[in-house]
């Protein structure tokens, strides 16, 4: 029974990774259109970086969930343009763009949604499961 109960851990940490993903892709949809003065204060795409939870050690070691390590800043190069009445311009008329890609934060969000609709599915699964296990006791 204690293996039925790991799997709402593992579903839970997964939901968990794909909620912190689906909140720095909303990030950075809300901030693709911001401009900034300098390509140092210009808004970078934002990237969740996960890592497996194992249980043990060496190659008996068992995957047991994700947790999420961090979030990255994007290293793709800032974008600019020309805009010389713009009061965030530069002393050249420049303003820069964030690195962030509309349709890859798209994908990026229908995956995640997914994702997480999968782990609420498991964890629905496991409970039915669990429920039928127990009816067998009657």
């Amino acid at each position: 029974m204690s293996s039925l109960f790991r799997i709402f851990d593992t579903a839970a940490s997964g939901m968990a990774a794909q909620s912190v993903r689906l909140n720095t892709t909303a990030s950075n949809l809300a901030n693709a259109d911001s401009v900034g003065s300098s390509p140092a204060t210009t808004y970078r795409a934002r990237e969740p970086v996960f890592a497996a939870i194992r249980n043990g050690l060496g190659r008996d070691a068992e995957t047991s969930g994700v947790r999420v390590v961090g979030v990255t800043e994007s290293q793709a190069p800032i974008g600019s343009r020309y805009e010389p009445g713009n009061p965030l311009a530069d002393a050249d008329g420049m303003v820069y763009t964030p690195n962030v890609n509309p349709v890859d934060e798209l994908v990026n969000m229908i995956s995640a949604s997914r994702a997480y609709q999968n782990d609420v599915e498991v964890m629905n699964n496991a409970k039915q499961l669990a429920l039928k296990t127990l009816d067998l006791g009657k």
